[in-house]
């Protein structure tokens, strides 16, 4: 049995199909979907949720809030071989496990590939699809395959406007001052004013 933890008053809802490993920690307010596999010393903080299919393998620790959405996989091998130069199964002390952390309201989005090595900031958007293989700063948003930085989000979710130095959401109100990085590209979706009609 993992280390299932309530929290809060919670107890963990974990589908019947879905494994957990015995030496994964997982604690309160949490949603574990059908068939998805979460490794031995595996973390989840409270308030996480985790859709159908998703892979977590160990070296990753999920801060609370977080969402993974369905068939999301983290890996931890950064360099995958099923043998040695000598021709030998590899056994675990033959690799280094690549640690993942995914920080407080993070969101991954379905069938995103996250690398070993890898941090996700707070409140951070990966897009559908995306291969990540590098940080994500707290609340950028990461699209693509490999996933680039294309912008901010609140913690709402939604796309911040750029402002002078800062950014600001069109729906809320809520501002980034002098955010860590500097996105990529020049986002070529609608705009909130078209969105809001």
């Amino acid at each position: 049995m993992a280390n299932i933890f309530s929290f809060e008053g919670f107890t963990p809802v974990v589908h019947e199909s879905a494994f957990v490993h015995p030496n994964a920690t997982v604690t309160g307010n949490v949603i574990i979907g059908k068939d998805v596999y979460i490794d031995h010393g595996v973390v989840l903080g409270s308030r996480v949720k985790v859709q159908n299919s998703a892979l977590i393998y160990h070296g990753a620790t999920l801060e609370d809030g977080v969402f993974v959405g369905p068939q999301v996989v983290i890996a931890n091998d950064p360099m995958p071989r099923a043998i040695t130069p000598e021709g030998k199964l590899k056994r675990a002390e033959d690799w280094e496990v690549g640690e993942v952390r995914v920080l407080y309201g993070a969101s991954l989005g379905a069938g995103s590939l996250i690398l070993p090595g890898v941090t996700i900031g707070r409140f951070a958007m990966v897009g559908a699809g995306a291969v990540v293989t590098r940080k994500c700063p707290d609340y950028g948003i990461l699209m693509g395959d490999p996933a680039r930085h294309l912008g901010y989000a609140c913690p709402r979710g939604h796309r911040l406007g750029r402002e002078a130095k800062r950014y600001r959401c069109a729906e809320c109100d809520w501002t980034l001052e002098s955010p860590e990085g500097t996105p990529e590209s020049v986002w070529v979706g609608p705009s909130s004013s078209s969105r809001r009609g």
